[in-house]
């Protein structure tokens, strides 16, 4: 294993106000400012201990873990009632801070030096009307996290689990991926100063594949699936002394995608919506939601109420639908899983059991919609909204469009989607009709579409 020397921890950068030199006195905005000039401030971590997620053992808080000794995921838990006395909502409120690192008392890193950012933001809620009218709904809410580094809500996952590594003295990370994962991880460990080591299919989409190459880490394509991908990261362990970032394998990830849920919350003024569907691979995003709507309850910032959680995945590779159709707690294996949504395209979730508790703890379901109804429903969102979704955020749309009509979901219920990416990383169908600008343009044609 790759660790770095300890080092007395120091103060880091994080404020966005500008240092009162150099590039400040020319009129820019830095992020992150100058940490001599504008110090982040140290806020304490309230983490205790941790916990794997099937026996409830207990395990130090502090110190470099990956699952437990039983195989399974290990879940940080917190002194939830110090960090109710410590925090408020008005606290939250008036941070200036953007992005989930202002949330930073309910995050398990202990020291500001360690904290490893890009500029994260906190990304939109979008409604969007004209369809929900389309299909005689209520309101229909989606949260871009598109918008954040790389372009898709696995830096939030990363750069916490990059963060931790920091913290723990790792200096060489590795996870296989299906290709957004990867880029974060290249990006984040890259900032931070850690090598980093990514397994992909080899039919990822080749942005993906050179973003994760352009961003300093080691990459390669793998004639497989991403389990196939991750089978030889775990093989490599012992021979490359890496750290297995893959989903789940470390405890981290988790509370950088429970953000999600906090932010969401907040932007919500502390209510939550009626249903949310969201993308599920291995579902770390789920249920890191899930375990953030616990914690807030227990500080006092929401009520019991909860979405139903709505687990959606490709009809090619579908584990949790047929798990969760047929009362099980764990998810077998998907064989010959394909689809065109890649982020999706997990045969098989460590976390499987985890996804299941919350979808039915929370009263909701999970759905399996092909790859047409995504393409469709891509289509339709750019169309009508303006909104260019990911593949694998128009399967949540799509997903909604037929559990309205299957009575799944009412019309007057407030539902919220996640666009997990920005739809600008994918593929898309080819357009444009050329014309000749040393002839008279037919205008009457044109606009007959001829």
């Amino acid at each position: 294993m790759h660790r770095a020397s300890r080092k007395a921890p120091t103060i880091a950068s994080g404020s966005r106000t500008p240092a009162p030199g150099g590039a400040a006195r020319a009129g820019i905005l830095l992020f992150p400012p100058d940490p001599a000039q504008c110090p982040m401030r140290e806020i304490r971590t309230f983490a205790s201990h941790l916990e794997c997620s099937a026996t409830g053992a207990r395990y130090a808080a502090g110190q470099l873990h990956g699952l437990s000794d039983a195989g399974k995921p290990l879940l940080v838990r917190y002194d939830l009632e110090a960090l109710r006395r410590a925090v408020s909502k008005d606290d939250l409120a008036r941070r200036a801070e953007g992005g989930f690192w202002r949330y930073r008392e309910f995050l398990p890193v202990r020291h500001s030096a360690n904290v490893v950012s890009l500029g994260e933001v906190v990304t939109p809620l979008i409604e969007a009307p004209a369809v929900a009218r389309r299909h005689g709904a209520r309101a229909l809410l989606i949260k871009d996290e598109g918008r954040l580094p790389t372009g898709s809500f696995k830096a939030r996952g990363l750069a916490l689990a990059v963060s931790m590594a920091k913290e723990l003295g790792i200096t060489r990370m590795a996870m296989p991926t299906n290709g957004n994962a990867g880029a974060a991880l290249a990006a984040y460990a890259t900032r931070a100063g850690i090598e980093s080591w990514v397994f992909c299919p080899d039919d990822t989409p080749e942005v993906n594949v050179r973003e994760i190459a352009l961003q300093g880490a080691h990459v390669f394509l793998v004639n497989g699936l991403i389990n196939d991908c991750g089978r030889l990261v775990a093989e490599g362990k012992a021979k490359m002394g890496w750290f297995d970032t893959s989903t789940l394998k470390e405890p981290y990830r988790i509370e950088g995608k429970k953000t999600m849920g906090i932010e969401l919350a907040e932007q919500l003024g502390w209510q939550l919506p009626d249903v949310i569907f969201y993308p599920t691979g291995g579902g770390t995003g789920l249920i890191g939601m899930w375990k953030a709507f616990e914690e807030l309850e227990a500080i006092g910032f929401i009520d019991s109420k909860r979405p139903r959680m709505v687990a959606v995945q490709a009809a090619g590779c579908a584990p949790i639908v047929k798990a969760w159709r047929e009362g099980r707690e764990h998810a077998e294996p998907w064989k010959d899983a394909h689809t065109l949504a890649s982020g999706i395209r997990v045969p098989g979730a460590i976390g499987d059991f985890l996804i299941l508790r919350a979808v039915r703890d929370s009263g909701g379901f999970a759905i399996a919609v092909d790859d047409e109804m995504i393409l469709d429903g891509q289509a339709e969102m750019a169309r009508i909204e303006g909104l260019l979704l990911c593949p694998e955020g128009a399967a949540t749309y799509a997903a909604w469009r037929a559990a309205l009509a299957g009575g799944q979901v009412r019309r007057d219920e407030r539902v919220l989607l996640f666009n997990c990416a920005s739809g600008l990383k994918y593929p898309m169908p080819p357009a444009g009709r050329p014309v000749d600008c040393r002839r008279p343009l037919d205008y009457e044609a044109l606009a007959a579409g001829r």
